[in-house]
């Protein structure tokens, strides 16, 4: 199957040369996606509405791409502070309660200081 990439048309994925997702049947990879609200062109302030707007560009780049939440197999949540863990934990329950994918939490710097929070996944279509 040929490869097809999707885009949020963010400015940040012109200027650095990525695709929001890529799918490559039956996998999709959804690139780190921040908390940034794309329609208000803003930053959320506190981490957990930064995870929960996360999220909700991930659930539609998947439906973009034909897959959703559920098909998530791999999740990889990057914080500023292992503090944030908590605070954003209500976001991750509300999105993977019954997925439950695999997942890795790393504490790291991200590109702005405005920037709490970016999640990654892996979904697999049919792999129920």
């Amino acid at each position: 199957m040929p490869r097809r990439h999707v885009t949020t048309g963010s400015p940040f994925e012109r200027e650095l040369a990525y695709s929001r997702a890529v799918v490559q049947e039956p996998w999709c990879f959804v690139s780190g996606t921040t908390g940034y609200d794309y329609a208000l062109m803003e930053m959320p302030e506190g981490a957990l509405d930064q995870a929960r707007s996360a999220l909700a560009t991930i659930a539609r780049t998947l439906a973009e791409a034909g897959f959703t939440l559920a098909d998530v197999v791999r999740v990889q949540y990057t914080v500023t502070d292992a503090g944030l863990a908590g605070e954003i934990a209500p976001a991750l329950r509300e999105a993977f309660a019954e997925v439950r994918p695999a997942a890795t939490m790393v504490v790291a710097g991200l590109l702005a200081p405005e920037m709490k929070v970016e999640i990654e996944v892996t979904a697999l279509r049919g792999g129920d």
